[in-house]
C-alpha cells in the first residue's frame, strides 16, 4: 500500500472510531469520510462494506488496547499495573462495547471473523495475564477470574458517561477494592 493510501486508512479508522463510538449502528459511512477528511470512495476503496469498517475499526481498537495491557502489565510492581490497567480499560469501556456490539453475535465467539476473534482472544490474554501477574503477587484476590474482571469493567463500560471523570475514577476505586487491588 502506498504511503498516502496507508495514512489514508489511519484517518478513516480513526474518524470511524469516533463516529461509531458517539452514533452506534446509525453511524453513516459518509460520516466518516467527513470526519476523516477523505471521499467516501477512498473509505470504500479500504473497506467493501460498512461492516468490513466497523470489523477493521474493533480490531484495531483492540489491538491498541491489547499493547497498552502488555506494556503496563511489564512493570515492575504488578498490582499497581493492574489498577492502571483497570482503569485504562473502564475509560475506554464506552467506546470498546460499543464497536464490539456493532458485530454479530459473539456470546459464544461465533458469528465473529476471524482477525476480530484473534484480536478478542488476544487483548482476553494480555487481561487474564496480567490478573495472573498481581494475583502472584498478592496484589488481587486469587479468586478472581478473567470472566469477573470482564463483567466488571462491561458494567462499567455501560454506566460510564467519558463527561463524569471523578464518578468514574470512585466507581474503578470502589471496583479495585472489590478485588482487592492496591491503588
Amino acid at each position: 500500500m502506498r504511503r498516502d493510501g496507508a495514512a489514508n486508512r489511519e484517518k478513516v479508522l480513526l474518524a470511524a472510531e469516533h463516529v461509531f463510538a458517539e452514533k452506534g449502528a446509525a453511524a453513516s459511512t459518509d460520516e466518516v469520510a467527513q470526519l476523516a477528511g477523505v471521499s467516501i470512495a477512498t473509505v470504500f476503496r479500504n473497506f467493501a462494506t460498512k461492516q468490513d469498517l466497523i470489523e477493521a475499526t474493533a480490531v484495531r481498537y483492540l489491538e491498541k488496547l491489547t499493547a497498552e495491557a502488555l506494556q503496563l502489565t511489564g512493570s515492575q510492581d504488578s498490582g499497581k499495573a493492574f489498577a492502571s490497567l483497570m482503569r485504562t480499560l473502564a475509560a475506554a469501556g464506552p467506546v470498546k462495547m460499543t464497536l464490539l456490539d456493532l458485530l454479530p453475535s459473539h456470546d459464544d465467539g461465533e458469528g465473529l471473523s476471524g482477525p476480530v476473534a484473534e484480536a478478542v482472544d488476544a487483548f482476553r490474554t494480555a487481561v487474564d495475564d496480567a490478573l495472573h501477574r498481581a494475583q502472584a503477587a498478592g496484589a488481587a484476590r486469587p479468586e478472581v477470574t478473567y470472566d469477573d474482571v470482564s463483567l466488571l469493567l462491561r458494567a462499567l463500560a455501560y454506566a460510564t458517561d467519558l463527561s463524569e471523570g471523578e464518578a468514574l475514577d470512585r466507581a474503578v476505586g470502589i471496583v479495585l477494592d472489590g478485588l482487592g487491588v492496591p491503588r
